[in-house]
């Protein structure tokens, strides 16, 4: 019996973080030549990525859409827009509607950040409600040295937790974390809203490993995402700074790409009726 393919209207996107040590622009140039459907651009200390004109024109340039934004909430991008969580979401939104991005990536605060994660919930709850941009809260891991966890986000570093409207699922930290990530999105819901697709081995660090070479569900999770009609976004998010070269990089996200949308697609069963 034939068996049709069914693949979601999910578009498969670069994040510009996956190309480091090379910068934004050279993110742009890799995604349009490898076909990806469009870019993430990680907020953080490259000018470029700060700079909206610039990423206009790169955009314009290589035929890439900017899909998504990752706010400035890393350790290494906490003076990044200025110090004010609130206002680096603010600017982060704004971005995204001048750039036509739909999805703004957040990760929780840091436990240290006191009143900032004290409104966080209540924030992004506000803030969704606000505007058409989807901002999905994004899964961490607790932080560890030798036996010791030291539990660095509040409210906490799995946000299933509480009551965000949109998530973003990462299998990079469910390997760090050592989470069933199945269980994680299933908790989602229909709420899950954007994908970090990458793999880890569930050695205590954050690997993002290209997906496939980890013990992370990846497949199960892409053709999970195409049987239910997943219309966020897939953002390949994966290491190569340890690449050999540029050649092998390219080659990494190429794999990554592919790895991607072979299983962004599900065999549905056949239709009675259907040709053999």
């Amino acid at each position: 019996m034939a068996h049709q393919v069914r693949v979601p209207d999910a578009k498969v996107a670069l994040s510009t973080a996956s190309v480091y040590p090379e910068n934004t622009a050279a993110a742009f140039e890799i995604a349009g030549s490898l076909g990806y459907d469009g870019v993430e651009v990680m907020v953080w200390t490259d000018p470029v990525s700060q700079d909206l004109d610039a990423l206009r024109r790169l955009s314009d340039e290589h035929g890439v859409p900017i899909l998504a934004l990752h706010s400035p909430c890393l350790l290494i991008t906490q003076r990044v827009w200025g110090t004010n969580p609130w206002r680096k979401l603010l600017r982060t939104r704004d971005a995204a509607q001048r750039l036509g991005a739909t999805t703004v990536v957040v990760h929780p605060p840091f436990r240290w950040q006191r009143g900032y994660a004290r409104d966080f919930v209540r924030g992004i709850q506000r803030l969704g409600n606000e505007t058409d941009i989807r901002f999905a809260v994004e899964n961490m891991y607790p932080w560890r040295y030798r036996d010791r966890e030291m539990l660095a986000y509040a409210p906490g570093w799995d946000p299933t937790h509480e009551d965000f409207p949109h998530f973003t699922i990462d299998l990079s930290h469910t390997a760090t974390s050592r989470s069933d990530a199945l269980a994680m999105v299933s908790r989602m819901g229909d709420r899950l809203g954007h994908v970090h697709i990458a793999d880890g081995r569930g050695s205590g660090k954050d690997e993002h490993l290209v997906p496939g070479r980890g013990s992370q569900p990846c497949a199960a999770l892409l053709e999970q995402l195409a049987v239910t009609g997943f219309d966020g976004h897939v953002v390949v998010e994966v290491n190569t700074r340890r690449a050999v070269s540029a050649a092998a990089r390219r080659a990494d996200l190429a794999e990554a790409l592919a790895f991607t949308r072979l299983h962004l697609a599900a065999a549905a069963p056949s239709r009675t009726g259907d040709a053999p």
